[in-house]
């Protein structure tokens, strides 16, 4: 670079970070971005239909409830929640949440149990942060929701898996998780309903998951975005229901139960009442933390209370009517579609997983190629297994209205005969 008659060589200090690219090849969001650009609906003449992520709110018929709405509008309108909120969020949100959540566990939580966050993903991202130390290691699931291997990358934790058994309905492998676990194992994660498996854990299952904890001497970290929305014969159970046998730490979101995931709320609730949390000092790191990042907008902070208050019964029996019924006909339906088994029919959250029989298909190499050409083809977006850890496998979202579920059936017939060997 020539800057007057002197030449000054042009040699900066500063680079890009590979971990940030690294990490972000890792999330849900660039893997179906990477899908979607496949897409071009002037060439297929049929509209996107998106079964990559769980976002029924684009459908009419999972609207979130006029309550919902219109506390939202209330809490702006009263003025009260334009200020700044502490670290940890306001008081009436945090005690609400603690109220709602104590409905279903066999103790009572109290305000400073509760920590708010910018959703689930937010939640993560100060947990692994807090629980991250040299040579520290934690156990994820696998199939695992992308977001906790992203994180990891950023974390000093060694990430270690263990196996969800689908041929048990996707219960946790707990001989492999004692296996895993030695002395720098600091905690387990579990996420039921299930993300991506769509499995239901029952209570029996549960008790031992927080005595294999206990046994190990790790937390238990309860993804429970999905609380609740549970269609089948197993009822949802809390982790926090075990809380007095291993310490767990509960994340919740309004995402999926309230049908509003751009809202971007959630909370880290403590259910330990025995108190090792607090004796060890994780509660008050995961405050500290808090204090640093972001908080939840103040307004929808402020219209916590009334929306875990006033939302009517009737709202979520609807949601989980519609989820059920769109569950029922996908696993149905699937029967029809060659080189496609579904091992175990969705009971919660709005996912289910597929399995892929390669040997089956004469030009599809993978998963993520069999995503990449059903987009192209089909302007149909799935998310491939890998992106999950389960290599070809498909997560299918099947919270949508049901012509566009069956038209999306149809779609994936049509596109698994097309490529299939004898057919």
């Amino acid at each position: 670079m020539v800057v007057g008659r002197k030449m000054v060589k042009e040699e900066w200090r500063f680079k890009a970070n590979n971990e940030v690219h690294a990490a972000a090849s890792l999330t849900m969001r660039n893997i179906l971005e990477l899908i979607m650009g496949n897409i071009d609906v002037t060439q297929t003449g049929k509209p996107m239909i998106h079964l990559g992520h769980g976002d029924p709110s684009v459908y009419p018929c999972f609207r979130t409830s006029p309550v919902v709405e219109d506390a939202l509008v209330e809490a702006i309108r009263s003025a009260n929640f334009n200020c700044y909120a502490t670290g940890a969020g306001i008081d009436p949100a945090r005690r609400a949440i603690a109220e709602y959540l104590s409905r279903d566990i066999p103790y009572t939580l109290k305000t400073d149990d509760v920590l708010l966050t910018v959703g689930a993903e937010h939640a993560i991202h100060v947990l692994l942060t807090v629980l991250a130390y040299p040579g520290a290691n934690i156990l994820f699931p696998r199939p695992n929701y992308p977001t906790y291997e992203a994180r990891a990358r950023f974390s000093s934790l060694e990430v270690r898996h263990f196996d969800l058994l689908p041929e048990k309905g996707w219960e946790v492998d707990l001989d492999g998780v004692k296996r895993l676990a030695d002395d720098k194992t600091v905690a387990i994660v579990l996420i039921n309903p299930g993300n991506p498996s769509g499995s239901v854990f029952t209570y029996e299952h549960m008790q031992k998951i927080a005595e294999t904890a206990r046994e190990l001497g790790i937390l238990v970290i309860a993804d429970e975005v999905y609380a609740h929305q549970v269609f089948g014969e197993k009822p949802f159970i809390p982790m926090g229901v075990f809380g007095a046998i291993a310490p767990v730490v509960t994340i919740g979101t309004l995402s999926k139960r309230w049908i509003v995931p751009g809202w971007r709320f959630g909370w880290i609730a403590v259910t330990d009442p025995v108190g090792v949390l607090h004796k060890t000092g994780i509660v008050s790191s995961l405050k500290s933390c808090l204090v640093i990042s972001a908080e939840p907008p103040t307004v929808i902070q402020g219209a916590i209370p009334r929306i875990l208050k006033s939302t009517p019964e009737s709202f979520f029996v609807n949601i989980n009517k519609l989820l059920k019924e769109a569950a029922d006909m996908f696993y149905e339906r699937l029967k029809e579609i060659p080189l496609l088994a579904c091992p175990h029919k969705p009971e919660g959250s709005m996912f289910v997983l597929v399995k892929l029989n390669l040997s089956g298909f004469y030009d599809v190499v993978d998963d993520t190629d069999f995503c990449m050409k059903l987009a192209k083809e089909e302007s149909m977006i799935l998310l491939p297994g890998d992106a999950v850890g389960l290599k070809n496998w498909l997560r299918v979202s099947f919270a949508a209205e049901p012509k566009v579920l069956e038209d999306a059936i149809g779609r994936l017939k049509a596109f698994c005969l097309r490529h299939a060997k004898h057919y």
